[in-house]
């Protein structure tokens, strides 16, 4: 098997280096619980707490407090009160148009059952590793777009790999991370992906159903479930948001249970519970820069 670890970290192949910083402080912060202070986090960052917090505020959109108030449970519960909106409701009233941060899903599509069926016969999956702010993300793409992200921040490379492997077993895996850079780079930024959905056709309905969601609005797996016309099928609904294979760009994150509780994710909590901070700092940033416009 081909080697899966990722490459050593270079400016080339890992970005900025504040992209890099901001990285790490969000693992430092997520680790380090609401007692974390600005102080302690930007003496392990290695540089002053103005400096940090000023690097820190213009990448992310708010404050590191700020950010650390979004990754509680309490926030999740305040999100599924304040922003839960049904997926009818944001197709209605267009939410799931330009307010989502990443604005990527005008360009998509699913293969055939047929080509489900085939386990990746046929396929050429390219593959790279790549920074994001959740630790270092595995792409993998056809020549048609981007058909996997895996994280693998808390269970390692060696997993992460394996996983989106075991979803399509047949295909032919060939690294090369120049083919997907502009994709990626397109996808963590505010630009336009394309997507390919491989999956059963039950697992696509529901994937499709989380591409209606916006950025910082979430859902329950049982709205989904009515949504896509099976309202009983609520675990079975659950289990292809835990397949959904393109992590982040079909936000399975923000689907939460109806408590408010997290619920599950794939790549583990302490990601969901980043993403979804991140997703709501910048989001509330954003909502901020146009009423003052």
């Amino acid at each position: 098997m081909t080697d899966i670890a990722p490459p050593p970290a270079t400016d080339a192949q890992t970005g900025s280096y504040h992209y890099q910083l901001i990285a790490r402080a969000l693992a430092a912060i997520d680790a380090g619980g609401p007692d974390l202070t600005l102080e302690a986090l930007a003496a392990h960052m290695g540089m002053s707490a103005a400096h940090f917090q000023r690097v820190f505020s213009q990448w992310v959109g708010v404050s590191p407090k700020r950010y650390q108030q979004y990754l509680t449970l309490d926030h999740a519960r305040r999100l599924l009160a304040a922003r839960h909106s049904t997926l009818e409701t944001s197709l209605t009233v267009g939410l799931s148009g330009g307010g989502r941060l990443h604005d990527l899903f005008l360009r998509w599509e699913a293969m055939t059952p047929g080509e489900y069926a085939q386990g990746g016969a046929g396929l050429t999956l390219r593959w790279g590793w790549f920074p994001s702010p959740f630790g270092p993300a595995l792409v993998m793409g056809t020549d048609r777009g981007i058909c996997g992200i895996g994280f693998a921040a808390e269970f390692g490379p060696d997993w992460t790999m394996e996983d989106l492997r075991r979803r399509w077993p047949k295909a032919q895996y060939v690294e090369d991370a120049n083919f997907l850079r502009p994709w990626v780079e397109a996808a963590l930024g505010a630009g336009s992906a394309p997507l390919v959905l491989i999956g059963a056709p039950f697992q696509i309905k529901v994937w499709e159903a989380l591409l209606a969601i916006p950025a910082g609005h979430v859902t329950t797996y049982s709205d989904l479930a009515r949504h896509i016309g099976h309202p009983t099928a609520v675990r079975a609904v659950g289990t292809a948001v835990g397949r959904n294979p393109i992590s982040l760009l079909i936000p399975c994150h923000r689907a939460l249970r109806k408590s408010g509780g997290l619920g599950g994710y794939h790549w583990g909590l302490p990601v969901k519970r980043a993403i979804l901070a991140w997703e709501s700092a910048r989001h509330e940033a954003q909502e901020v820069f146009l009423s003052e416009s």
